[in-house]
């Protein structure tokens, strides 16, 4: 099985040493030298299971109450493992081998072995959510063994228990995603003194958006967002080592519809918090309900003081981030303008009702701002909050980082977090449908947020949190641990997560089949898809989008049909749903494309097509239906957004039909049908003796994937790094570290590729860029560019990303295009460089434009000599 903890990946094992070793692609089969849990018996091992039967499980009855649900869990998944229940006691410990949890301070059993020296705990004590794990020899008179799990408090020992089960196969999408647990007979603890703690210390999702899928199967399942609802996305959120969620709230109000909510959240010890726009632990929608005038400050104030106070009052003793601050009613800007005063007065005001009503300093309740949206401008603009609170960056919504900590800034004491979004309603059009975010984007983007210190909260919007497993899993693993995936692995997380939902066998190819998905999907949200998208004849780029699509279909299909019958729910909900439901969808609007275009031109073909966009209309729908009825309807109304036919931001009220057009036979005439002739080969072109991949004039253009450089040239310390897969059509380059920036000269950092021309004349470079935001601020991000021997141009990245019409463009197309005019002074080889100014920049594509680069999506295919 595999364990999250990855420590060898066969990419950066080749690069080193140029071969993959029999001993080295074992230990990748099977995990990694990091594995905790083996199924046969080794010198040392303690059993866990073994053929005589499970090992008791002792918890001192006084520990914390997560630690006592954590350890009945565990009972259940190793009974579920093993078909073997181990008992649970709270007495005396009796058996020669025992398997003992507990808390520091809270367990009398932990706290007698680490007294009597049996049990070294220095490099846990008092660290934040920390665990041990390790067997320990003679622990009580009269016993052999015990397995000890302890956490440094009590979300660590609840991580720690649930770290075996995790080891022992059980995922944590088992209910949620209806992955098998897989059956093993014995289970033994081989992992000698294991230690762990999370590097952010604030980690959780937000569940936003929620409406049609998440509340009409809620209602359905559980009769609302109720504490029977809430307990399922507890259990998830720490089974994914995650402790904080932001709950649903479109017409939801978590403490106000079901009092046993916050109740059962603190039993989970789940920190609990409110969105950006929800001041003072009270739901928007509770002022709606109990709210008296405007939600005014300057109007309202004695109103809202009170409606604020009673929302302190409610939350008690219990773990709370504290939202501060205030935007408009129904998440829209307070005012017009920036209005500085008001809203320091209001944070001020807020401060004062959490020290009077809790009895403590405010600085002890812990609280943070949002800087979404237009509340970045009145930071920018000199607005400051008390050293304490956390300032919570965000993304666009889009998954671009807005803004970050500047380098040289002077720490801000209560740190700074991010709110991220794989989910979002609002411009340029809501994408909550399917998943569409790109593992290796999140990456980069989150890496850029750990490197720049926003370390404190990470929070993701997990819209319906299905069909988001992936991600999730993803993006709460990352903040674990950041320093476990980088640009030379990344790959690996999919292969690892495949292997714990499906086990090894086809882990390999899921993992592919993943990782091909999360590029294609992020291309372009499914609600922007329309028949224009892509071209029909330019590069053929709807036929190869299409026929991607249509082969990872086909390959996805071959494996559900290579796997058990058990796995086939959760496969189809992880990984075959989406991909049927994106190529289904492609070839909707292919089909309507193409029907367009043939009765453009009075050609009966026209027809032909509209009755195929009919039939793939219709299959949507089914596949939705597929969906619902899986596990006897289990995720029934779980895929119920609407996703064809906007026609604007907001979603439509039910998908409609795209219009297509018919031909009556009398009126048909023949169309001037063609398509793009391929690419053709460049042998004998090349000259004898080039290395690297060299590129060539092909239809008055020279077309390059960035990262097939001939020459790297890195200096100063900063190196050129490949980040595999995070392009529109492949990987991305970019520089590291990620906060080095250098100032241009002849000895920069930059790469140099090579291409040969025809003649000598004026082109233009077109460079693809992911749209990665001016986070640093300033005048935006920069980058040069320069052929053969001639200056270096400086351009601008991304200096206009406050433009919202420029910026609807970056977002909807997922990339940047940046202009360069070259001047190319004769006919053969080249060498065009690119060079390094600022960090995050990653560059995707690069186009010479000798004038006839045809207007497309995905912009021409490599001009690639073989």
């Amino acid at each position: 099985m595999f364990y999250f903890i990855q420590l060898i990946d066969p990419t950066s094992v080749i690069k080193k040493t140029g071969l993959l070793t029999l001993t080295t692609l074992l230990l990748l089969i099977k995990g990694s030298a990091q594995d905790l849990i083996s199924d046969k018996a080794s010198a040392g091992s303690f059993p866990i299971v073994s053929a005589a039967g499970a090992t008791s499980l002792y918890v001192d009855k006084t520990d914390h109450t997560v630690v006592q649900k954590t350890v009945v869990l565990l009972q259940q998944d190793i009974l579920a493992v093993s078909g073997k229940k181990p008992g649970i006691y709270h007495s005396v410990p009796k058996g020669k081998e025992i398997i003992l949890i507990g808390t520091l301070g809270k367990s009398q059993w932990i706290d007698q072995l680490v007294r009597q020296n049996k049990l070294k705990v220095d490099s846990i004590r008092g660290k934040w959510e920390a665990y041990q794990m390790q067997v320990v020899a003679k622990p009580f008179p009269g016993y052999e063994r015990a397995l000890v799990i302890v956490g440094s408090d009590r979300r660590g020992t609840a991580y720690g228990a649930l770290e075996l089960s995790r080891q022992a196969g059980v995922s944590p999408w088992y209910w949620w995603a209806d992955v098998p647990v897989p059956k093993r007979s014995v289970l033994y603890y081989t992992g000698g003194v294991k230690r762990d703690a999370p590097a952010v210390k604030y980690r959780g999702i937000f569940i936003n958006d929620e409406a049609p899928a998440l509340s009409g199967w809620s209602r359905e399942k559980f009769g609302g967002f109720n504490h029977k609802f809430y307990e399922k996305v507890f259990e998830l959120i720490l089974r994914l080592k995650g402790n904080y969620l932001w709950p649903a709230m479109w017409g939801s109000a978590f403490n106000d519809d079901d009092t046993l909510n916050p109740v059962v959240a603190d039993q989970y010890a789940i920190v609990m918090g409110t969105s950006h726009h929800e001041p003072l632990v009270r739901a928007h929608d509770e002022w709606r309900r109990y709210g008296s005038g405007k939600w005014n400050y300057d109007s309202n104030e004695v109103n809202l003081r009170a409606f604020w106070k009673k929302g302190i009052e409610r939350m008690g003793t219990r773990e709370n981030i504290v939202s501060i601050g205030m935007r408009g009613d129904g998440d829209e800007p307070m005012t017009q303008g920036t209005a500085i005063a008001l809203l320091e007065r209001i944070v001020r005001d807020q401060r004062e009702i959490i020290s009077k009503t809790t009895g403590k300093d405010a600085s002890e309740i812990p609280q943070l701002w949002a800087l979404y949206k237009e509340v970045q401008d009145y930071y920018d603009k000199g607005m400051r909050v008390p050293d304490d609170v956390t300032l919570l960056l965000c993304d666009d919504n889009w998954g671009n980082i807005r803004k970050l900590p500047k380098l040289n800034d002077k720490p801000h004491p209560g740190g700074y977090g991010i709110y991220y979004h794989f989910d979002y309603v609002g411009g340029p059009r809501n994408y909550k449908w399917l998943n569409t975010n790109n593992i290796a984007r999140v990456w980069e983007q989150m890496h850029l947020a750990w490197e720049y210190g926003a370390r404190q909260i990470w929070i993701v919007n997990v819209g319906d949190i299905k069909p988001m497993e992936l991600p999730t899993s993803f993006f709460l693993d990352y903040a674990w641990n950041p320093t476990q995936w980088n640009e030379d692995n990344i790959r690996s997380y999919y292969t690892g997560w495949a292997r714990h939902q499906f086990g090894a066998q086809h882990a390999q190819k899921i993992g592919e089949l993943l990782r091909r998905y999360s590029q294609y999907s992020a291309r372009r949200k499914p609600e922007l898809l329309d028949a224009n998208t892509y071209s029909l004849h330019n590069y053929d780029e709807w036929a190869r989008l299409v026929n991607q699509w249509k082969d990872l279909l086909k390959e996805a299909e071959e494996v559900k049909n290579a796997l058990p019958k058990s796995q086939h729910d959760a496969y189809y909900q992880v990984l075959l749903h989406p991909v049927k439901a994106f190529s289904n969808l492609h070839q909707l609007y292919h089909a309507v494309a193409l029907n367009k275009w043939f009765a453009s031109h009075k050609d009966v073909e026209a027809n032909r097509w509209a009755d195929s966009a009919k039939v793939y209309y219709v299959k949507d729908s089914l596949i939705t239906k597929e969906y619902h009825q899986l596990g006897g309807g289990k995720w029934n109304h779980m895929m119920s957004q609407t996703h064809i036919g906007y026609t604007y931001w907001q979603q439509p009220s039910v998908n409609s039909m795209p219009a297509v057009e018919y031909v009556a036979r009398e009126a048909a005439k023949e169309s001037p049908w063609k398509i793009d002739a391929k690419i053709p080969s460049s042998q004998g072109m090349i000259p004898a003796g080039e290395k690297g991949p060299v590129f060539y004039e092909y239809d008055s253009h020279v077309s390059m994937e960035a990262r097939h450089w001939i020459k790297a040239h890195n200096s100063g310390g900063v190196q050129w790094k490949v980040i595999p897969d995070i392009g529109r059509t492949g990987s991305g380059i970019t520089t590291f570290p990620v906060t080095a920036s250098v100032t241009l000269s002849a000895g920069s950092p930059h790469v140099e590729y090579h291409f040969y021309a025809y003649d000598s004349t004026k082109a233009q470079a077109r460079l693809f860029f992911s749209p990665t935001l001016n986070f640093p601020a300033g005048e935006g991000l920069q980058f040069a560019v320069s052929v053969d021997g001639e200056e270096p141009k400086v351009i601008t990245l991304n200096k206009e990303d406050n433009n919202g019409g420029v910026w609807n463009g970056w977002v909807a197309n997922n990339i940047i295009i940046k202009t360069a005019e070259l001047n190319i002074t004769r006919p053969g080889k080249h060498v065009l460089r690119y060079w390094m100014i600022s960090p995050g920049v990653v560059l995707q594509k690069l186009v010479v434009d000798f004038g006839n680069v045809k207007q497309s999506y995905l912009g021409p295919p490599e001009t690639k000599g073989k």
